[in-house]
This record gives C-alpha cells, structure tokens and sequence, in this order.
C-alpha cells in the first residue's frame, strides 16, 4: 500500500500543480486527503508491517501518522476557505497552494514511516521544497524573504544530516554491517565506532533541528511560520515539527544503547533549555501574534527534547507532549484566519475588543491559551508535568528551577497579549467594515483543543500502548 499511496499523493500533486480549473482543483485535494485518511487506517490494520523494505509502519510511524491525518483535514477545509476569501486569488495561486499542500503531507507521512535514514533525509528534502511554496504563497517582497530563509536555512541543515550520515556509515566496518536502517544499527550497536558515531550525532541533530523549531537552527521556522497562510503555518507547526522529532529520536535510540548516551542526553538538553530562553526572551517584546504562536513553539520543543533527555518517564512524556502541542498549535493557526479577516493586520498594537467582534473565534483563543500555557485541566498540563517529574528524578533540580522560570515569563508575555487581543478596545478602529464570522469556522478548532484535552487527561489504551512501544528500545 505505501508504493501505490506514493504514487497516488506525487500524481495527484503534478495533477493539482498543473491544472488550473478551479472545480477539478478541489476534486482532486479531497481525492487526496480521502488518500490520505485511507492509508493511515490501513497502516493501523497492518502495524508492525514492513513494505517494499525500507518502510515499517511501527508504533511511533503509527502514532505520528494518525496525528498529521487528523490536523491537515481541518488543514484542507481552511485552505479551502482561505482560498476562496483571498484577494491575491488566481487559478496559479491556488493550484500551486494545494499541490505543495499534498506534496508536503505526503513527504512527511513517508518519513514518519522510514525504517533508513537515508530514506528520511530524502523525505525531508522534498519537505524543503513544498514547504517553500506554501511560504511564498503571497508572492511579495516579505514572502520572498521569508521563503529564501527558510530554503536556504534548510538547505544548511539538509546538508549537515547528509555530512551525519556519511560519518555514521564510517562507524560501521566494525559492526559487520551492511545498511543503515535503524534495526540494523541497533542490532550491532555496541560494535559503532564511537568516535565517527559522536560527529554523526552533532551533525544529524543539528540538521534536524530546523525542522523541529530548536536551537540553533529555529529561526527559519519563525519567519516561514509568519510569512505563509495560516492553515500553512498550522502545518510547519505541527506535522513538520513531528517530523524533525522522529528524524532526531530515532537516532537518538541507537545512541541512547551505546556508551554515548549520556554524552547525546547533555547534547540534546543544551539545546532544548536554549530554546526555551530564546523562547522567553523573543516572548517578552514580540509584537507579531504569528511570531508570538512561532516562538511559543520553540519553547514547546525545548520541553519536547528535555523530557527525552532526562529520560525515565520524560521519554513518554516527550511524544505524549508533542502530539498535543501539535493539535494545540494548529489550531491556533487556524483561528488566525479569523482574526486576521477581522483587522486586516497582525500586529498585537492593532488587535482588541476579539470578543465583541468573532465571540466563538475569542473562546478558541482563549481555550487554546489555556492548554498552549499548560494551565489546568489542559492535556498539556499533564505532559508538562510529566516532563518536570522525569527532572526531577533524574536529580536535574537547579535546571527546574530555572526552567520553571522561564516558563513563568512565557506565561505572563503570552498572556499579557492574548488578554489584550480579547478584551481591550484597539484606539481608532473603524468598527463599520468588520465582517461577520460563521461559528462554524471555529469547530475545528475546538475538536482538536478537546482532543488534546481529551488524550491528555484520559489517554485510550492504545494510545498509551503505541506511545509505550516507542520507547521500549530506550534504556530505562
């Protein structure tokens, strides 16, 4: 089924790329995200399969899978939305929008699903390119910008995983091993030559974080995530930041079975309280709302990472985490739409009074304050609470501390500007052009604040299971 689902998603995308007719157009997005729903039951009717050899579609693959499924259905119907209402609208414009849409989703559900790492890192590339033309959607000068940014930031990053795989091939020979698939080199794992082992770690890690958000290389993110549409940016928020998570936890499992685990552990914490300082200082004087939801991203991801390096429970803690921030975090995005259709502009000094003007759309704001922030009875504040615990018990109390901190600053910047956007009058603002919004448009975004609340607060079985079974190979 992978081959034929490949095939499927690259044809419709040249289709939706090279046509122009408005009605085939959005024939052929919903063909796909109907493609798109079937695979993901189907990989969930054959789990622990493996497929034409270099795709397993293991409990991690699974869970990630059924994740991206269940934010780019929403994702379809905002795009369709903002499409529609866009008044840079051409049949172009739109074909090109939904084709890199699909082309997006597909890379990224395949490398959720690789088993070799070189497989992923020619999955992320094609990331790299779609993702390019959702950002210069706008087609003006700060889209331009945005777009060469983030190309060419990822361009680096693509290249420093390639370099990390080509020094984890040279740790080899003494493994007997013939192919860099992850069983394979955890099979032999004890046979890895450290030392190349070491540079290939740096390197990967490093690649991979610009597609999750982390330090050093986040600042592509913030100003793609500012420059595309919103359903766009709910994308680079979500299944893209999954997406560098599995490319750095899957490695990061080899590793965690050798003597270098430690080592790795303090390289992936750095980077994750970094990111969380960033975070807490970029929060404390942004004035974009899309540059707000970007950095508290960043911040998230640095949670994400130093639950894995803490290990313990912070192992189960980290995917549990980054499925809800993913859920949290698109629909935020989504709900941008509304509030930008509203006041025309981004900037919090221009934004107020949201209540008066979209009520149901100022709730989803609100709700998803609440669980961005980790404030009971968010799902997100279990996660979170997870991940201070494996902290904790792994006797890391001053970097608690601290974080903990830095939270606190989080917290009051987010809400110092999300209250604002709620219930303060913006001065001078022409009330008389401000247009009605339909309730409906907020549905989305509350079914995926309550599943995240929902799979936060009372897990099902099976998902703790999947989220268990991805983390039985890391050492305890």
């Amino acid at each position: 089924m992978i081959i034929p689902y490949l095939i499927g998603s690259v044809g419709i995308s040249l289709g939706l790329f090279l046509n122009r007719n408005k009605t085939v157009n959005y024939i052929l997005i919903w063909l796909f995200v109907f493609l798109q729903s079937a695979f993901s039951v189907y990989v969930g009717f054959h789990y622990n399969d493996t497929e034409a050899t270099y795709f397993t579609f293991d409990a991690l693959g699974l869970i990630m899978l059924f994740t991206a499924t269940l934010i780019i259905i929403p994702a379809a119907i905002h795009s369709y939305i903002y499409i529609e209402e866009s008044e840079e609208k051409t049949p172009k414009t739109r074909a090109t929008y939904f084709g890199a849409f699909a082309l997006l989703v597909m890379a990224v559900s395949a490398a959720f699903l690789a088993n070799h790492i070189a497989v992923v890192w020619i999955f992320t590339e094609i990331t790299t390119l779609s993702a390019s033309a959702l950002i210069y959607h706008h087609r003006n000068k700060l889209a331009l910008e945005g777009t060469w940014k983030y190309v060419f930031i990822c361009a680096v990053s693509i290249t420093f995983v390639f370099i990390g795989i080509l020094f984890l091939s040279l740790s080899l020979p003494k493994a007997a091993a013939d192919d860099l698939s992850y069983k394979s080199l955890i099979q032999h794992h004890l046979l890895l030559n450290t030392s190349w082992l070491q540079l290939a770690f740096l390197f990967i890690f490093t690649g991979f974080t610009a597609k999750i958000g982390l330090f050093p290389m986040f600042t592509a993110g913030i100003d793609a995530k500012d420059k595309a549409p919103g359903p766009a940016a709910a994308l680079l928020s979500s299944i893209i930041m999954c997406m560098g998570f599995v490319g750095i936890f899957r490695f990061y499992t080899v590793i965690a079975n050798t003597p270098l685990m430690r080592w790795a552990s303090l390289v992936v914490g750095i980077a994750a309280f970094l990111s969380i300082f960033i975070a807490a200082v970029y929060m404390i004087k942004v004035k974009n709302i899309k540059r707000m939801m970007a950095y508290s991203s960043v911040e998230h991801m640095g949670l994400v990472m130093l639950g894995l390096a803490a290990g313990g429970i912070g192992y189960y803690a980290a995917i549990l985490h980054l499925v809800l921030h993913s859920l949290v975090k698109s629909s935020l995005f989504f709900q941008y739409n509304q509030l930008y259709r509203v006041y025309k502009n981004k900037s919090i000094y221009q934004l107020g009074n949201y209540f008066k003007y979209n009520t149901t759309g100022a709730i989803v704001l609100l709700l998803a304050f609440i669980s961005v922030t980790a404030m009971p009875p968010s799902g997100m504040f279990v996660s979170e609470f997870m991940i201070f615990r494996s902290l904790f018990q792994s006797n890391q109390l001053a970097l608690l501390i601290v974080v903990l901190l830095l939270l606190t600053i989080i917290i009051w910047a987010f809400a110092k500007n999300i209250f604002k956007i709620l219930f303060i009058p913006v001065v001078d603002f022409d009330e008389s052009n401000v247009p009605k919004i339909s309730p409906w448009r907020s549905v989305s975004q509350f079914l995926l604040i309550g599943g995240a609340a929902y799979l936060g607060l009372n897990p099902p079985m099976i998902f703790v299971d999947l989220i268990q079974n991805s983390i039985r190979l890391l050492p305890h």
